[in-house]
């Protein structure tokens, strides 16, 4: 475990959940997305998601509010823009407000080379 997960709090899921809706499984494989969002922790720095046999490491784990996000953050998730990010959020989670201050942990992964 690295210095940045002791400074994290414990994870609220599995890394198994990270990342489970095939459009989302799609873009990652597709490499269009390369970080996503979640209400929890679902993985630490440095561990392995495998999605239909190919490998994701987790580069990056940090907190962040709704209101910080940008249209570059919104590409990272595999979106055009953070409305188009919001709008697809929202259609997965019906009545969820989207609040500017709710805070998100956003979750960076890269290819494993093997």
């Amino acid at each position: 475990m690295t210095e940045q997960n002791n400074a994290l709090p414990p994870k609220t899921c599995e890394i198994e959940r990270l990342v489970t809706m095939e459009d989302d499984i799609n873009k990652v494989l597709e490499g269009t997305k390369t970080a996503t969002r979640r209400n929890g922790r679902y993985a630490d720095v440095g561990e392995v998601m495998e999605l239909k046999g190919k490998k994701f490491v987790v580069d990056n784990v940090y907190s962040q509010s709704l209101g910080e996000l940008t249209d570059a953050d919104a590409e990272r998730e595999g979106f055009e823009n953070v409305d188009e990010y919001k709008q697809s959020i929202l259609s997965y989670h019906p009545g969820m407000p989207w609040l500017p201050q709710m805070r998100v942990w956003v979750h960076e992964f890269s290819p494993v080379e093997e």
